[in-house]
């Protein structure tokens, strides 16, 4: 199989997850300027490969025997001769210890070799998972998650921390991003590019621990410009506060020479529909348009 039929095969199957999936809950791409450059290259019959993997996440929710119910998320990716070659997945839940989780990607990764072996297989993988996944949710921690609900404290501190960096350009860091929010339960944003820009919002606890692992990472410059602290009671108050649904990285028209830089008048139209347009000027020092 040539790598333009590799990529063609790629770019439907998306097209196919996206029309089962339109909610983006559900399905999200992740890097869609590795989206454009794949397209670009079946368009143009390009022998070169593309020089990123297609990425997204594929989210749902699994019932178990007990009758609770756990978020499951895949991490997904897909290797330059997919569907040649398996795809890359991670599955994770904060109802999955690190043990568990190794245990079901390997056996995920065993159904697939065994399975699917040469073919599109994502929904496969996800049927497989929705099947199977609830034998490895640790009771413990649905017992504790129970717990910390029924003694939950009768006031909370959401937090929400406007992040600036010199730049964001390495690939590693943007996963590490979007990962590390989707695992601890915040949402926000990313604006990759220079300079780079992360928002994110939650609990308070959460949002320190998003900041201490992304610090430790090597940077150029990357400090917290902003930083909202919020007492609040309850989780309809927490979800009220919420300026944004869910995690994303987000890419306004990439320009420059590099194309590095964002289209900073849609940066400012994006903040303006969020309800936060005051933050532009505390990056920028001026008032956005």
């Amino acid at each position: 199989m040539s790598h333009l039929e590799e990529a063609e095969l790629q770019l439907s199957e998306l097209d196919l997850l996206s029309s089962m999936f339109p909610n983006e809950d559900e399905f999200k791409i992740i890097d869609h300027l590795a989206l454009a450059e794949l397209k670009d290259h079946i368009e143009s019959c390009s022998l070169e490969v593309p020089s990123s993997k297609i990425q997204f996440m594929l989210n749902l929710e699994l019932d178990t025997p007990d009758g609770n119910k756990v978020p499951i998320s895949l991490s997904c990716a897909f290797p330059f001769k997919y569907p040649a070659a398996l795809p890359e997945i991670v599955i994770r839940s904060p109802f999955i210890s690190r043990t568990q989780q190794a245990q079901l990607n390997t056996d995920l990764i065993t159904y697939l070799k065994t399975h699917c072996a040469g073919e599109v297989c994502i929904l496969s993988a996800r049927e497989w998972v929705r099947d199977h996944a609830a034998a490895y949710v640790s009771k413990d921690a649905l017992s504790l998650s129970e717990t910390k609900s029924s003694i939950k404290k009768s006031e909370d501190v959401f937090t929400r921390l406007w992040i600036y960096s010199h730049h964001i350009y390495n690939k590693q860091k943007r996963k590490n991003i979007i990962d590390w929010a989707k695992e601890l339960c915040l949402s926000g944003f990313s604006m990759p590019g220079k300079p780079g820009i992360v928002c994110i919002e939650g609990p308070q606890s959460m949002c320190e621990e998003f900041w201490a692992r992304v610090r430790r990472l090597s940077w150029q410059r990357i400090l917290i410009r902003h930083r909202e602290d919020i007492s609040l009671k309850g989780t309809e108050a927490e979800m009220e506060q919420r300026k944004f649904s869910t995690f994303e990285e987000k890419v306004f028209d990439a320009h420059g020479t590099r194309g590095n830089h964002m289209d900073l008048g849609q940066l400012y139209h994006f903040l303006l529909d969020n309800r936060c347009a005051d933050v532009f000027q505390m990056y920028f020092g001026v008032e956005g348009q």
